[in-house]
């Protein structure tokens, strides 16, 4: 005996479209179920159930697990950082600091520390992450440092700049390991104060 999805054909499976607004919502039961379980542990039951729709809609949209994950993080800004420009090295990175963790604890940021281990094993997943969240952010912060070094408060040489990344953003990630807890603004502007600056103002 046919099955649901059969009963629909083929055509009427491909004009199945989901709006905008379903797909939002969809989006945001994903993104709320990465902050509460790991990648792996992860199901489009769980999807289904939170975003009370059918796994058959998934899968007839997204196809797999990986693609619907991938979307909901392309749909989703981690840190907005566009606007961080205060005309100082030390303001920026203060920006930062309050702009991340402002964010802490937001169930509608993209949930990338969640992800890190399935993206090593998952390149759809890391396309995403790095395109949608990692790229935009590092290029935010390597405009924070060209203006720095334009102002003439970084050497040109400073060894420190090959590590700008995970420098300005190691703490944000580290701090839920090592400690329990997540890193808040106050957490994050005394490590700018006491880690970041002391190593981008070296000479």
């Amino acid at each position: 005996m046919a099955g649901p999805e059969a009963a629909e054909g083929p055509d009427e499976t491909r004009r199945t479209r989901l709006t905008p607004e379903r797909e939002k919502e969809i989006y945001e039961a994903v993104v709320e179920l990465l902050n509460e379980v790991d990648y792996d542990t992860l199901t489009m039951d769980d999807v289904a159930a939170r975003a009370r729709a059918s796994k058959a809609t998934f899968y007839r949209q997204w196809k797999s697990k990986s693609r619907l994950v991938a979307a909901a993080v392309r749909h989703y800004k981690h840190y907005d950082l566009a606007s961080v420009d205060t005309g100082s090295l030390r303001g920026d990175l203060r920006e930062i600091a309050r702009i991340v963790g402002d964010a802490t604890g937001r169930k509608d940021t993209a949930p990338v520390r969640a992800l890190s281990r399935a993206m090593r094993n998952n390149a759809e997943l890391a396309d995403a992450v790095r395109e949608s969240k990692i790229k935009p952010e590092t290029e935010m912060l390597h405009r924070v440092i060209e203006r720095a070094l334009e102002r003439g408060e970084i050497a040109p040489g400073n060894p420190a700049l090959a590590f700008v990344g995970p420098l300005i953003t190691g703490a944000a990630l580290a701090r839920p390991t090592f400690d329990g807890v997540e890193a808040d603004t106050d957490y994050l502007s005394r490590y700018m104060d006491a880690c970041v600056l002391p190593a981008l103002l070296q000479r």
